[in-house]
């Protein structure tokens, strides 16, 4: 079985944004783990227009092509670590949209969380986790909160996210737990596709 592809999704699409920062580092540290392969899906290259169709994607075909096409490139992988910006106590509202575009394509798939912001993102990702497991993911426990004071100080390049320890070593918990999982669930929904051809036969 090939290794698991991990998506690192880019979850703010502002001009000014911070997210181009933990996206690089959390991807840097990902790439070093021999059991997966990993990927950064920038929401910006995803124009997706508010959700506007007549169901989810789990009841009803979108019909909007970046929506067929970002359901398309959400399958390819099996499992993801989304950069969490808080807006207002919740994760921003250019991720939940392209999150709810598609369906199916998250399940039985695990999901981490790289949070930033006044309490480390704290807020937003606990909103993320919850929409997560609506949508039968496996958020794991593992995640990393760059707290105001952290956020500042490499805002401002007095320091790299490299630099702070307690960073880095919440980064290797959270890559390892979601490769473990992506690995683990990978082989189940293998399993499960090959007892359902054979009960199609």
């Amino acid at each position: 079985m090939s290794k698991p592809k991990i998506a690192i999704v880019v979850g703010s699409t502002r001009a000014a944004r911070f997210a181009d920062v933990p996206t690089q580092w959390i991807a840097k540290i990902a790439k070093t783990h021999a059991d997966i392969d990993v990927e950064i899906v920038d929401l910006r290259d995803w124009p997706l227009p508010f959700f506007d169709e007549v169901a989810s994607s789990a009841w009803a075909p979108s019909q909007n092509e970046v929506a067929q096409r970002w359901q398309k490139k959400v399958a390819e992988f099996d499992g993801f670590i989304f950069t969490a910006a808080e807006y207002n106590h919740a994760p921003t509202g250019v991720l939940k949209n392209a999150i709810d575009y598609a369906a199916n394509e998250w399940n039985k798939k695990p999901a981490g969380f790289v949070g930033y912001g006044s309490v480390g993102g704290a807020r937003a990702v606990e909103q993320l986790r919850l929409i997560a497991i609506e949508l039968q993911m496996a958020p794991v426990k593992s995640a990393v909160h760059i707290a105001w004071g952290d956020f500042l100080a490499v805002r401002q390049g007095e320091k790299k996210l490299e630099d702070i320890e307690h960073l880095n070593q919440a980064a290797a918990a959270l890559v390892n737990d979601v490769a473990w999982w992506a690995k683990v669930l990978k082989a189940a929904r293998a399993a499960d596709a090959i007892a359902g051809e054979a009960q199609a036969a």
